[in-house]
C-alpha cells in the first residue's frame, strides 16, 4: 500500500507512477470536463490545464519522415537517416537489421522531438506497414514486407521491437501499425470491399497484425479506408470483436485520413456526422484523423453514444502516453534524456548502417558467366547512363535524408579515377556513350512519386498511394533504351532501381547481368557499387513473385488469393520466383536433420549442412517450407515456416539451425472458432528460393 508521503509530491494521483496504471487512468478521466475527452479523441491527447502531456504521430515506414516530400516536417524540414523503401529492407530477409534500422529511427523521433532545438513531431510512429503485398500491381507495394503472412510477421514483430525498445517500463516510441485490414488495393480504396473467408482474415491478412500485437507488443493500430465483407474498417465489429477481445489490443485504433467523412459521402453508411461518430466509437476508434468533434459532440447530444463509451475508449489513448511516459517525470524515463548532443542523422554510425543495410537488400537476378563482378582496376570506359542513374529518388513517406549517394556518384566514388566514366540521362546521347564504352550501367525503374504531387504519376506502369499500376513491364520509353543500348553494346548491367516487380522478359532472355534494389537509402550509389564492384557479394532475397505478365494474376479486387494468387496458389511459372536470388559463390545442401514426429504443442527443430563450394564468402538465406500432404481443407502449395540469412566463408561448411512451432501448422477452424493443429504427414523442403529446394523430408504431426 502507498502512504500519504508518497502522494504528497503529486497534485493529482494520475501522475503517480507508482499507482498501477488502470488507477492512474480512472483518476485522469474523472478530471477531464467532456470538451476536453473529446479534444482527446485527436492524434495528441494533451490537457494543458492538468499537465498531461500527450504526442502526436508521425511517419516512419523506412526512416523518421520530417522532410520536404509529403510536407512531414512542415516549413522547417529536418533531415533525418533514410534507408531502402520497406520493401528493399524485407529483400535483406534479416529480422535483426530490420530492428537495428527501427531503433536508430526511434533514437531519432526522440531526438526531434525532445531536444531544444527542435521540439517537432511525435512519439507515435504509423510504423511498420503489416499489409500483404499480393498483387504486384498494388500502388503501395513498396510499403509493405512482401506477399507471404509468415515472412511479414517476423519483420513486423522486428521493427515494433526497434521503434519501442528494450525498456522494460516504458516505449522509445509507439509502433501504429498500419492498415487494418486487406488494404491492398489504391483504386477506388475509399468504398472498395474486400471479401474472403474467415480462415483467410485469421491465417493471411490478420496474420501479420495479430503477431505484431501479441509477439511484438504493438498496442497501436490504423483502421484502413476499405470496407472488409461488406463493412468500412472504421466501423466494423472485427476491431473489437477480433483485435480487442481475441488478440488483446488495449491502445490506440485511429482512422486513416479522411476515413471518417468518407463513411458519409463514399461508403454511404452513414448519413450525419454524428451516426458516423458513433458508429466509430462503438467499433473502438479513440483517435481521429479528421474534423470529428462536432460529430462526437452532437452524438453525445443525441445520446448515440455515452460518456461511458469514449471514457473506455480513451484509456486505451492513455496506456500509450503512460507506456511512452509523457505522464511520468522525465528523470524516471531513460528515453527522455535523447535530446542532447549533436543531430543522431550525422553519426557515422547511423551512416555505416544505412550503407550495410543497402547492401544486404540487393537482388542479383541475373548473371550469365559470372559477368560480376567487374574488376575496378581494369580500367577502361564506363558508361553510366539511364533515368535513374543520377539522383536517389524518396516516396511520398519518405524524410529528407542528410545527404544522398546516386548510382553515378557512388561508381565515382568507387573508382576513383581507375577508369573512365562518362554519364547522361538523355537517352539519345546514352546510345552514342555505349557504342564507346566497355561496359555499360544502365539504371531504370519506376519514380516514386514523392516529388510529383498528391496522386501524380509518371504513366500507366506507375504506382503510389492513391494509384494502382496499370502495367507491370518497363515503361516503352525504357524498354527502347535498354534495347538499343544492347544493340550497339552487350556488355550491360541493368540495375532495376524500383518499388515493384516488374516483367523484364526481354531482358531475362537477353541481358547478361540484372540488379534489382529499391528506392531513398541515402547509401544507395555506395552499396549499389560496392556490389558491382564484389566488395560485397549480394544475397538479398526476392519478397514477392514476379510474374511473366499481368495474364499470371487473378483480378485485382479477387481477395481470395487461392485463386492462384501469390507463390503459396499460383500454378503459373513465374519469371522470378518467392525467395529467389543469385550469389557471386555457390552452395551445397545436405544432411537433413529433424525428428521425425512432432506433437501439437511441441516445436521441431531442423537442421541442414550448407556449404560454399565457390571462390568467394557470401551470404546464402535458407528457407524451410512445408507442404501438407493429407490435409482436411484446402491448403497452400507450400508455405514458408523458417527463414536464416547466414555468412559462409569459401570451403566451409555450416550447420544451420531452423526452427517452428507445431502451432505454425496450424488452419483456423471456422467452426470452432480457433486454430487447429492436424494430424497428418508434413513434408519439409528446404532450399534457397521456394522454387529451389534442395532437401526434403516426411514428419509425421500429431495433434
Amino acid at each position: 500500500m502507498i502512504g500519504g508521503a508518497a502522494h504528497a509530491q503529486y497534485q493529482y494521483p494520475f501522475q503517480n507512477p507508482a499507482l498501477p496504471t488502470e488507477k492512474r487512468i480512472t483518476n485522469l478521466l474523472s478530471l477531464l470536463n467532456i470538451e476536453e475527452k473529446i479534444n482527446c479523441l485527436s492524434t495528441n491527447p494533451t490537457v494543458q490545464r492538468l499537465g498531461i502531456k500527450g504526442t502526436g504521430h508521425v511517419e516512419g515506414l523506412h526512416g523518421l519522415s520530417m522532410g520536404v516530400v509529403g510536407n512531414w516536417g512542415g516549413k522547417t524540414p529536418v533531415p533525418t537517416t533514410i534507408f531502402p523503401q520497406s520493401i528493399g529492407m524485407a529483400e535483406t530477409w534479416s529480422a535483426e537489421l530490420l530492428e537495428k534500422a527501427a531503433g536508430i529511427e526511434a533514437q531519432e523521433t526522440r531526438y526531434i522531438f525532445q531536444s531544444e532545438k527542435y521540439h517537432k513531431g511525435g512519439l507515435v510512429v504509423r510504423a511498420p506497414n503489416a499489409d500483404l503485398g499480393r498483387d504486384p500491381r498494388w500502388g503501395r507495394t513498396e510499403e509493405c514486407y512482401g506477399e507471404d503472412a509468415m515472412f511479414n510477421a517476423t519483420l513486423v514483430i522486428s521493427y515494433i521491437k526497434g521503434l519501442q525498445g528494450n525498456n522494460p517500463k516504458y516505449w522509445e516510441t509507439a509502433a501504429l501499425m498500419k492498415h487494418f485490414l486487406a488494404n491492398s488495393n489504391e483504386n477506388s480504396r475509399d468504398s472498395s470491399n474486400s471479401v474472403f473467408d474467415d480462415r483467410l482474415l485469421h491465417e493471411y491478412y490478420g496474420y501479420t497484425f495479430y503477431k505484431g500485437i501479441t509477439q511484438g507488443g504493438s498496442r497501436a493500430y490504423m483502421a484502413s479506408y476499405n470496407k472488409v465483407n461488406g463493412i468500412p474498417q472504421a466501423v466494423n465489429p472485427i476491431l473489437r470483436k477480433v483485435t480487442i477481445d481475441q488478440w488483446g489490443e488495449d491502445g490506440i485504433i485511429c482512422t486513416d485520413g479522411g476515413a471518417y467523412r468518407m463513411l458519409m459521402t463514399a461508403h454511404h453508411y452513414a448519413t450525419t456526422p454524428e451516426e458516423t461518430a458513433a458508429a466509430c466509437i462503438k467499433a473502438g476508434i479513440n483517435q481521429f484523423l479528421d474534423n470529428y468533434r462536432a460529430g462526437v459532440k452532437g452524438a453525445l447530444d443525441k445520446k448515440l453514444i455515452t460518456e461511458a463509451e469514449i471514457d473506455q475508449n480513451l484509456r486505451g489513448v492513455f496506456r500509450v502516453m503512460i507506456k511512452l511516459g509523457q505522464l511520468d517525470p522525465p528523470e524516471m524515463v531513460s528515453y527522455a534524456a535523447i535530446k542532447d548532443g549533436p543531430e543522431p542523422w550525422l553519426n557515422g554510425e547511423h551512416r555505416d548502417f544505412a550503407r550495410l543495410i543497402t547492401q544486404k537488400s540487393i537482388v542479383l537476378l541475373k548473371n550469365e558467366n559470372s559477368f560480376l563482378p567487374l574488376d575496378k582496376n581494369k580500367g577502361g570506359t564506363i558508361a553510366v547512363v539511364g533515368p535513374r542513374s543520377a539522383d536517389v529518388l524518396q516516396d511520398w513517406y519518405s524524410g529528407t535524408p542528410p545527404y544522398s549517394v546516386s548510382p553515378l556518384e557512388g561508381i565515382k566514388n568507387k573508382i576513383q579515377g581507375k577508369a573512365n566514366i562518362v554519364s547522361t540521362t538523355d537517352n539519345t546521347v546514352a546510345v552514342s556513350m555505349a557504342k564507346a564504352a566497355d561496359i555499360v550501367i544502365v539504371c531504370v525503374g519506376n519514380n516514386p512519386s514523392g516529388n510529383l504531387g498528391w496522386k501524380k504519376v509518371d504513366g500507366p506502369t506507375e504506382g503510389r498511394e492513391a494509384v494502382d499500376r496499370e502495367s507491370i513491364s518497363l515503361d516503352s520509353l525504357q524498354e527502347d533504351l535498354v534495347k538499343k543500348l544492347y544493340a550497339v553494346n552487350p556488355h550491360i548491367v541493368m540495375v532495376l532501381v524500383s518499388s515493384f516487380p516488374y516483367a523484364v522478359n526481354w531482358e531475362q532472355e537477353h541481358l547478361p547481368v540484372i540488379l534489382h534494389i529499391t528506392h531513398c537509402s541515402q547509401e544507395l550509389g555506395n552499396a549499389l557499387a560496392d556490389v558491382i564492384y564484389g566488395d560485397v557479394n549480394p544475397a538479398g532475397r526476392l519478397v514477392q513473385t514476379w510474374p511473366k505478365s499481368l495474364d499470371q494474376l487473378p483480378p485485382m479486387m479477387d481477395y481470395n488469393i487461392r485463386h492462384g494468387r501469390t507463390y503459396m496458389y499460383s500454378k503459373s511459372e513465374p519469371l522470378y520466383p518467392f525467395g529467389y536470388g543469385l550469389s557471386y559463390t555457390s552452395f551445397k545442401y545436405g544432411n537433413l536433420k529433424s525428428a521425425s514426429k512432432l506433437s501439437a504443442k511441441d516445436s521441431l527443430s531442423v537442421s541442414i549442412d550448407i556449404s560454399n563450394t565457390g571462390t568467394r564468402d557470401g551470404d546464402e538465406v535458407v528457407q524451410l517450407y512445408v507442404k501438407h500432404q493429407k490435409s482436411k481443407v484446402e491448403r497452400p502449395i507450400k508455405e514458408l515456416k523458417a527463414f536464416k540469412r547466414v555468412t559462409i566463408k569459401t570451403g566451409e561448411t555450416q550447420t544451420v539451425q531452423l526452427k517452428f512451432a507445431a502451432a505454425d501448422l496450424a488452419y483456423w477452424d471456422i467452426h470452432k472458432n480457433r486454430f487447429v493443429v492436424e494430424s497428418e504427414p508434413v513434408q519439409l523442403m528446404v532450399g534457397s528460393s521456394s522454387a529451389d529446394i534442395k532437401e526434403t523430408k516426411v514428419i509425421d504431426v500429431r495433434n
